[in-house]
């Protein structure tokens, strides 16, 4: 179950232990309210002790009963159980200092209310009931299928954090506590969701399909297993022969022995199944090699290409085929999908982007970048540097939605890398090749070149190797430049992206700007039945003249939990307004951490299927959208008729705000 025990689980230690915790607590319920915090940290001690072993572990479920009678958690962020947030765990088990130690003693205290162990509170909604923890745990160990199913690799143990042999014991617990069955249809509508949303960059829900197989199912559990094949076979080989021959030597070896109907066959399987996933396996990748070389007319087949894909392949064929020789590799394979919309894009009879990618296969990439480039990679691979940012591109061009700013706070450069790839294909190109060959990015702003070499700082601590390419190479430089920018402009008494997203992302970003805020620190609030008046008039078909946005609009939202509690400010752009297949006017908008099914609280849930979403975006109701809203950039010459916007509709919105994230704010 776990790693060999410490030397804490001896019997004699652990009585000891046992006895210490009782002592604590018994201490932490007689403490005055304003001293419990002291008395709680002996309880953490004694807790983190006990946290070393299985027994330990066991031991902290007893007396998990009485953690919220005694005071465990008075004053912090875990009093109030029923107000507590499933995907905010592992951040928590993952930190330092003693988060992960009230974490866990958290999760212990709901997996005592879950299995009928605490006394329930009648009346009591701050406390949660039977049913809920029985849910909430479910949901915690199908976003934490890590600790559940442990891979024994170095990476595991460094992103696993300092308490990872702990939160392993804590989860081995749960699972024999609550079982894994029910956790099955709850992984598989996670793998589901991720997918639909096609992101470039695939580890997590590949790992999410390898783990999702070693779950336990019975007969009951057969739809959810049904549901699950479509993706294991995308990444194991969806094909005839790839299920025969896993080994990509032999599986390419069968593949010169096939006829055309057989070849046919194959193709017809990977793009179905790529196609319907948006995943794709390094089979798929040695069939396009194969064909290239011998049947290439088979490719459009392989690629599942719409009638514009098909005649912009006939047209630029042998750049087509060249880019399958460089870039579609084993190693490369998920670029696959990208490859396939940059086709139907009708990407490759651009001159900018043709003579881009072809100065990208021989660039004499800095040491760094290479090293970066590889970071993940493995000798075996046989790819270069060169072919991953080649690869790296074609998926940009061909999911520019599917760009993800990772584990870094990196949201204005994805929103950057995004849009560009959208509509300044070249200009990205440009940056791309500066970055990876020279070693810097040079940005004008008003009047002065940032140069990101000669720069120091940024938002991003350190390089985060799980993103795309593209993001790799050009995020630390984007990052740099921004936040050299933002020092700039310190001083104003406005919001700085009024000036710092012109400059950043270019000539597509209109000067107009609106925000909330009254004060350069963000505290007041002032006029904010103008600021809606006037995104209606500039966004809404109704009030705008009709004036269609031409490009992605970057706004900042202010993000909140479940119970619309702030959490904070966030970038994200709008793609559109339109209306869904309903008739419901949305805004539909690219979300840059690649995860639009957040719960803002007051029914305001994200949706990213099922009202007209394209590949990668989010949307909301539109007077939803502008209840989260509190920055955007507009064209002066393009507001329509703000004074007709109805009073009801921005009264309805200001209580919607008032009542949410508001309350952490001054109204002027």
């Amino acid at each position: 179950m776990t790693s060999a025990q410490p030397e804490h689980s001896s019997p004699k230690i652990i009585e000891r232990l046992t006895d210490k915790l009782e002592a604590a607590m018994d201490a932490l319920s007689k403490a005055k309210p304003f001293a419990k915090s002291t008395y709680q940290t002996d309880v953490f001690q004694v807790a983190e002790m006990l946290m070393q072993s299985d027994v330990g572990m066991r031991v902290l479920y007893e007396h998990a009963h009485q953690f919220d009678e005694v005071g465990v958690f008075d004053g912090g962020p875990w009093a109030q159980s029923a107000r507590l947030q499933a995907t905010l765990v592992a951040g928590s088990l993952t930190a330092g200092g003693v988060y992960p130690v009230v974490e866990t003693l958290s999760e212990l205290r709901l997996l005592a209310i879950a299995m009928g162990k605490s006394p329930d509170r009648e009346g009591d909604d701050s406390s949660m009931k039977q049913a809920d923890a029985v849910e909430f745990l479910n949901e915690v160990m199908a976003l934490n299928l890590s600790f559940l199913f442990p891979a024994e690799t170095e990476e595991e143990r460094i992103s696993g954090g300092p308490h990872r042999e702990s939160n392993i014991r804590l989860f081995a617990l749960l699972s024999d506590e609550l079982g894994l069955e029910s956790l099955r249809s709850d992984v598989v509508s996670e793998i589901e969701q991720i997918c639909a949303q096609r992101p470039i960059m695939t580890n997590r829900v590949q790992t999410l399909i390898e783990r999702a197989t070693r779950i336990p199912h019975d007969d009951a559990a057969a739809d959810t297993n049904e549901q699950l094949q479509p993706f294991i076979r995308a990444i194991s080989g969806p094909s005839p022969l790839s299920q025969k021959y896993s080994d990509l030597a032999e599986y390419r070896q069968q593949l010169a022995k096939c006829n055309d109907e057989s070849l046919t066959e194959e193709a017809e399987a990977f793009s179905q199944s790529m196609n319907q996933t948006g995943l794709s396996c390094p089979h798929h990748a040695i069939l396009l090699r194969h064909l290239r070389a011998k049947h290439p007319h088979l490719i459009p087949v392989a690629l599942a290409l719409n009638e514009l894909g098909v005649a912009e392949f006939a047209q630029n064929k042998e750049f087509a085929l060249q880019l399958i020789r460089v870039a579609i590799l084993p190693a490369t394979a998920q670029s696959i999908y990208g490859f396939a919309r940059l086709l139907e894009f009708g990407l490759l009879s651009r001159q900018e982007i043709t003579a881009g990618l072809t100065r990208l296969v021989d660039l004499d990439l800095q040491s760094e970048v290479r090293r970066n480039l590889l970071a993940r990679r493995q000798k075996r691979d046989g790819v270069t540097a060169n072919s991953l940012l080649l690869a790296g591109t074609i998926a940009v061009f061909g999911q520019p939605l599917g760009v993800g700013q990772g584990r870094n706070p990196t949201c204005q450069a994805a929103r950057a890398i995004s849009l560009w790839a959208q509509h300044a294909h070249g200009y990205l190109l440009e940056a791309l090749v500066s970055a990876a060959r020279d070693g810097f990015i040079a940005v004008d702003f008003e009047g002065e070149t940032l140069r990101s070499d000669q720069l120091v700082g940024g938002v991003a601590t350190r390089i985060d190797f799980d993103l795309d390419p593209v993001s790799i190479v050009l995020t630390p430089h984007l990052d740099t430049i921004y936040d050299a920018m933002m020092k700039r402009i310190v001083l104003r008494p406005e919001d700085g992206h009024k000036w710092v997203n012109p400059a950043l992302y270019g000539r597509w970003v209109p000067n107009g700007f609106a925000s909330i805020f009254a004060d350069r620190a963000q505290t007041t609030i002032s006029d904010y039945d103008e600021f809606v008046r006037r995104f209606y008039a500039t966004h809404h078909p109704a009030y705008n003249d009709g004036h269609l946005l031409m490009y992605p609009n970057p706004v900042g939202i202010l993000v909140t939990n479940t119970h619309g509690d702030y959490l904070g400010p966030h970038a994200i752009s709008i793609q559109r307004v339109d209306e869904d297949p309903g008739g419901s006017l949305r805004v539909y908008f690219y979300n840059p951490n690649n995860e639009g099914r957040q719960d803002w609280g007051q029914s305001i849930k994200p949706s990213i299927h099922g009202f007209g979403e394209r590949e990668g975006e989010s949307s909301l109701p539109f007077y939803q959208f502008v209840a989260r809203l509190y920055a955007f950039h507009y064209n002066p010459y393009e507001e329509g008729d703000a004074y007709a916007v109805p009073i009801k509709t921005i009264e309805e919105i200001e209580e919607m705000a008032k009542s949410s994230w508001g309350t952490s704010f001054t109204w002027a």
